[in-house]
């Protein structure tokens, strides 16, 4: 099939199929765990996972689209035209699922790469521990194997989605008496059984999207290691390029771009006070620089290079961006920009206050600021430990 044949099959199915709920562009990932289990997020999924588009380009043979990168780009295009959300997204699509694509035995992909296409299991990440946030090397979570399994004890904190999970992706210390780089495995384990507690954690923002997880005599299976036995700590690296890269490549119109249009206009004018025009201005231009050196950056990454510094360098700026973005979007609104909930506020302004809070954890979640600049001082400024 040529590409303009492909561009009109996939437009039309994409009108067909997306309902419009799901046509909101971006979601914000503290939301994803409620939108994506409505019958209307269930339907769009069904959909696309029937002709493997929830993940175009894995191979056909898991469940896949086999879709070559400049279709998938087309399917892309199309899908943003009517701001569609992805079909699936989430831990398993854009963290395991690739992971297993690259490390994974063959029996593990079959076992478990089409239940992440059809979105009949979720996954959540079990990597920061209470003591191991920024240095997630010093985890304690153990895990001991025992004949065809491990038993796993301890407990895992900022667990996303654990309470809708059906599955983990973990990092576990398998030997403690090496280097702490060199103890750690990497397993999946089932989150229905009776050794796994959830514990939601409530935000300022309202919601509750982070978990605390304990492990009491847990059970993984032994063909569930991914990698080889105490060598996890470069697997999960490997993930961490993939979070990265998608959080990049899942980049919606830009909010600056948004602001601009609704309090410049399209002369620039709306807005008198010149230093919030110019501050208007300023925030859009640094989005739209950010925006297109990311595309320049995934693009040379295609060539199989890994991301390396870069995807520090992303992150740092990318936090440090959305959460000015959403302060000044509190600003312009003034006092209406303070809103909790009551009629006097409207849906889009509680909303927006609600972003207000919960944006200030950005610089936090995903790896802090501050190990964001460490990587850069050390991997780009060559600077010492």
């Amino acid at each position: 099939m040529n590409l303009e044949k492909f561009r009109r099959e996939a437009r039309d199915f994409v009108e067909a199929s997306c309902p419009t709920s799901m046509r909101r562009g971006v979601v914000h990932f503290e939301d994803i765990f409620e939108i994506y289990e409505t019958p209307d997020a269930k339907n769009w999924r069904d959909a696309m996972a029937s002709r493997g588009w929830t993940a175009p380009t894995w191979p056909a043979k898991y469940g896949g689209g086999g879709l070559s990168h400049e279709f998938s780009q087309v399917l892309a295009a199309e899908m943003s035209a009517i701001r569609a959300v992805p079909p699936e997204f989430g831990p398993g699509i854009v963290l395991v699922g690739p992971t297993l694509l690259e490390f994974g035995t063959e029996t593990q992909r079959q076992r478990h790469i089409p239940k992440i296409v059809s979105g009949e299991f979720r996954w959540c990440q079990g990597y920061s521990e209470p003591g191991a946030g920024s240095d997630l090397a010093s985890l304690q979570c153990k895990a001991v194997l025992e004949g065809d399994h491990f038993v796993i004890n301890g407990q895992k904190i900022w667990t996303s989605g654990a309470h809708h999970a059906d599955w983990m992706f973990a990092l576990v210390r398998t030997d403690p008496d090496v280097p702490k780089h060199e103890g750690i495995s990497f397993v999946l384990l089932d989150m229905h059984q009776p050794g796994v507690t959830v514990r939601p954690i409530r935000l300022i923002s309202g919601s509750s999207p982070f978990c605390e997880t304990f492990f009491t005599d847990a059970v993984a299976r032994r063909d569930d290691l991914v990698g080889e036995l105490n060598k996890g700590w470069g697997v999960s690296k490997k993930l961490l390029q993939f979070e990265r890269a998608a959080s990049s490549e899942q980049r919606d119109e830009n909010p600056y771009s948004i602001i601009a249009r609704q309090y410049l206009g399209e002369s620039g004018s709306r807005v008198s006070n010149s230093e919030v025009r110019d501050k208007i201005t300023r925030q859009t231009m640094l989005e739209k620089s950010l925006d297109l050196t990311v595309a320049r950056v995934m693009e040379e990454s295609r060539s199989g290079s890994a991301p390396g510094a870069a995807a520090s360098i992303f992150k740092l700026v990318g936090s440090i961006i959305r959460k000015e973005a959403s302060s000044l979007k509190s600003e312009l609104r003034g006092v209406n920009g303070t809103g909790w909930e009551g009629d006097e506020f409207s849906d889009e302004e509680i909303t927006s206050t609600r972003e207000w809070l919960r944006d200030r954890a950005v610089t936090i979640y995903g790896g802090t600021d501050e190990v964001q600049m460490n990587i850069i001082a050390k991997r780009v400024l060559g600077l010492p430990d």
